[in-house]
């Protein structure tokens, strides 16, 4: 109906030209131009409104409820634009060159307790010298205090001087006069005025961060004001996007919190910007981000676990109220992303829905699922290149579901890959050893094993009457 609606307004706009054409000298080829013009933001938008056709077909507890707002999703994909808006630098030194991955943090005076320091402090401990070549991070000190932000540009500039000096550490300030309105806006959720009025300025906040950092690297992170940062963050997210290389994504998720630890690419931020901005008294902006990511076609959230990112304030930015939020996937000292190398993937159990094979062999959060397996039966990884592995980790079952694990099964790996007519498949295999307890651990693997691996084969050695779930397969690399 909205395609038929839109068609007839243009023909209604080139029929108006008609009779102007008769009043005027404009020319036939300059109602072509104008219609081509216009067919051109139909095509573009299609991409769009696909993808709020999907949105609107998932079940969402917040929706976007202005129907003065609906009519503009449809020029989201033309926001390639910056805002524009004359930012202060209050810390900083030209940009040397463009990063892989730039930080973005937005922060106001709180009333109780301040963690901002304590967040660019982590940052930068826990990264490497080499990793700290490739990120940039950007502060966007957001309140309208002035006297708040010239002390915060103090203790910055003194505590991380050496940072700044190096184009690693960028202190911004948009101006009040670029803000839209922030009083008297509709009140959504049942929210007080000032709840409103907070959240409403917060969207503001990151959109002008966005497009301040649009053009500063590959890829755009945020982060709140209050966090902690697991060791050599950066090399676990690069080792994230180069096993998605190829697929499509809008937004990754290194934290189930909040707007903490969500990840696009940088071209995306004018349209994150513009977005935020056009509905920013709709609802808070981690719901928004919901809504963003569905209308770009991401059905699914793409989160990873173990979580790099944690939040450590106690105290809100809202009104000093009570903040304890913990996410229990963080973990500090001992995240490693496995490398996983490109493989194929078979198994001969009765696979219970769309939990396939390929699930339990994904970083992201998900799994494979079969129902009670016997004896004899396997789960096959086939790498497309043999490989020599350090480390090899297999875990079952999950928290809700801790009797879905492998009660009894081994672990093999071969050689003399050979193609059948459906599938490729080892010849000989090498018991490397068995489940205990659901799981399979084992390092120093490559000092073991004489030949480069073409397969891994877990292998169920007693028929079970429990489900199985394979949840994770990980494979480090020699």
């Amino acid at each position: 109906m909205f395609k038929f609606c839109q068609m007839k307004h243009i023909f209604e706009i080139l029929d108006k030209m008609r009779c102007l054409r008769k009043r005027s000298t404009v020319s036939f080829l300059g109602v072509l131009v104008i219609f081509l013009l216009f067919m051109n933001l139909y095509i573009e938008d299609s991409y769009v409104l696909e993808g709020d056709k999907q949105l609107i077909r998932e079940t969402s507890t917040h929706q976007l409820n202005s129907e003065r707002y609906v009519h503009t999703f449809k020029d989201l994909s033309n926001f390639s634009g910056a805002i524009n808006v004359t930012y202060r630098y209050l810390a900083a030194t030209p940009l040397q060159r463009k990063r892989f991955l730039t930080i973005g943090l937005s922060s106001v005076k709180r009333k109780k307790g301040n963690y901002l320091l304590e967040t660019i402090k982590s940052i930068f401990e826990q990264s490497s010298y080499e990793e700290l070549k490739e990120i940039s991070v950007v502060v966007h000190l957001a309140d309208f205090n002035s006297s708040w932000r010239d002390v915060m540009v103090q203790d910055i500039t003194q505590k991380f001087a050496h940072h700044i000096i190096a184009g690693r550490l960028i202190v911004i300030h948009a101006p009040e006069e670029y803000y839209p309105i922030l009083d008297g806006l509709k009140r959504n959720y049942n929210d007080p005025e000032d709840r409103v009025r907070f959240r409403s300025k917060q969207n503001v906040d990151y959109a002008f961060l966005l497009n301040f950092c649009a053009n500063t690297s590959d890829y755009y992170v945020m982060l709140e004001d209050d966090v902690r940062c697991s060791k050599n963050f950066l090399t676990a997210i690069k080792k994230v996007i180069t096993s998605l290389e190829g697929t499509y994504w809008v937004t990754l998720e290194f934290s189930k919190l909040g707007y903490i630890g969500k990840l696009y690419h940088s071209h995306d931020l004018p349209r994150l910007a513009h977005f935020l901005l056009m509905f920013y008294q709709e609802m808070p902006c981690d719901w928004l981000l919901t809504h963003f990511r569905g209308l770009l076609a991401q059905k699914n959230v793409i989160r990873f676990k173990p979580s790099l990112f944690q939040h450590m304030g106690y105290y809100s930015s809202y009104k000093g109220t009570e903040n304890k939020l913990k996410d229990d996937d963080f973990e500090e000292e001992s995240f490693d992303i496995p490398d996983n190398p490109p493989a194929n993937l078979y198994t001969n159990m009765n696979v219970f829905e769309n939990y396939e094979a390929s699930k339990a062999y994904s970083s992201v959060d998900e799994y494979f699922w079969g129902k009670p397996p016997s004896t004899g039966d396997v789960f096959v990884i086939i790498f497309e290149n043999p490989i020599l592995i350090k480390k090899i980790k297999v875990s079952t079952g999950t928290e809700d579901r801790q009797n879905d694990i492998l009660h009894h099964g081994a672990l093999d790996v071969g050689d003399n890959v050979v193609d059948l007519k459906q599938s490729r498949q080892c010849v000989t295999y090498l018991r490397l050893g068995e489940f205990k307890n659901g799981n399979f651990e084992m390092s120093e693997v490559n000092q073991k094993i004489p030949f480069d691996i073409h397969c891994i084969r877990i292998y169920v050695t007693k028929t079970q009457k429990e489900w199985l779930i394979i949840r994770s397969i990980s494979i480090w690399t020699s």
